[in-house]
């Protein structure tokens, strides 16, 4: 992949650590938080990171919105070179049942337009089904955190209340397609965007981590089927991020 290999090395120059926290043989899945737009780097360098270890002979996958496909078909084509599969619980399934792992990043576009005030912020946007997923399969969860990747556009806000108001007067979505967020940021090659558009990711150094595995207590239908259960993994899954995320964020600071 000697195309995204020059964007790891030279326009992101991205740094990384902890995969040997990877299990050598069994399947997992890996959950992060993305930052920097459309483009996503963080994530993007993260899956060609995976093969830069472990090669083609342990394959992985990575969830990514439907929408992609849709909006940016360009981007989508790229981002399947490194593994990229369209985010659905039977996508995901099927692929660790293949003996693969996955990549999810549940925070989806309030994630990766979150505004810059919150970019040292893990938000999963409250969404557990990559709990779910991982109690139904009994696999651990690797959180992979990043930073820099949210300096690769500068988002101010996000206007998606005003902007479904105005849908619901009449404005069309773009592709009829709801966004679920509607940013105004700062960014190439727009100067100023209004709206989820694609955008061109500045080059800004990233860092990777990946961190310890996440057992749970129980695992099973049975588990993934306790709504009070699935909440406090899922906020232990936010809590322990969210520290790796200060934790790695203090070491860029020294």
């Amino acid at each position: 992949m000697p195309f995204w290999g020059w964007f790891y090395q030279y326009y992101f120059r991205v740094k990384s650590d902890g995969w040997e926290n990877i299990p050598r043989r069994d399947s997992v899945l890996l959950v992060g938080s993305h930052n920097g737009g459309m483009a996503a780097p963080d994530m993007v360098m993260a899956m060609y990171d995976w093969f830069r270890h472990f090669g083609t002979q342990r394959p992985t996958y990575g969830l990514m919105h439907p929408y992609v496909w849709k909006m940016n078909s360009a981007l989508a084509q790229l981002a399947e070179q490194t593994g990229a599969i369209v985010a659905h619980p039977k996508m995901a399934i099927a692929a660790l049942e293949s003996n693969a792992s996955v990549l999810v990043y549940p925070g989806g576009a309030q994630d990766i337009f979150r505004p810059y005030s919150q970019k040292n912020k893990i938000n999963l946007a409250g969404r557990k089904g990559f709990i779910k997923l991982a109690l139904r399969q009994k696999v651990p969860i690797i959180p992979i955190i990043s930073t820099g990747a949210h300096d690769t556009l500068i988002v101010l806000a996000d206007f998606y209340e005003q902007a479904q108001q105005l849908h619901r007067w009449g404005m069309p979505w773009l592709l009829n397609l709801d966004p679920q967020v509607f940013p105004v940021y700062l960014g190439l090659p727009w100067g100023l965007a209004i709206g989820p558009l694609p955008n061109i990711p500045l080059p800004v150094p990233i860092r990777l981590r990946v961190c310890l595995p996440i057992w749970f207590e129980k695992y099973g239908k049975k588990a993934a089927s306790d709504r009070d259960y699935v909440k406090a993994c899922y906020q232990l899954v936010v809590s322990q991020m969210q520290q790796q995320l200060d934790n790695l964020i203090a070491e860029t600071l020294i």
